[in-house]
């Protein structure tokens, strides 16, 4: 099953406020996790997941800021048995 999400042309600032509300609901659901029992390995792999998404919300910000141009974005999700 495909679920999209985005499929669209927005400007860069549309781009970028859509990008970051997606990357803050990672974060938060991370940080929810965080916040039960868990074992420090998943802790651990929390906590560097969240930095990395922070990470990349940085690079995209400086990317999509220097941009005049609209930006075309493509989210979908995908579901499958694991």
């Amino acid at each position: 099953m495909n679920i999209s999400i985005v499929n669209g042309t927005f400007s860069s600032k549309d781009s970028l406020d859509l990008i970051a509300q997606f990357i803050h609901a990672k974060i938060k659901f991370h940080e929810s996790k965080i916040e039960q029992n868990i074992s420090e390995e998943d802790l651990k792999m929390r906590e560097l997941r969240i930095k990395e998404l922070q990470r990349l919300l940085y690079e995209v910000r400086n990317v999509l800021l220097h941009k005049q141009d609209n930006i075309g974005i493509q989210c979908s999700i995908e579901i499958s048995k694991s």
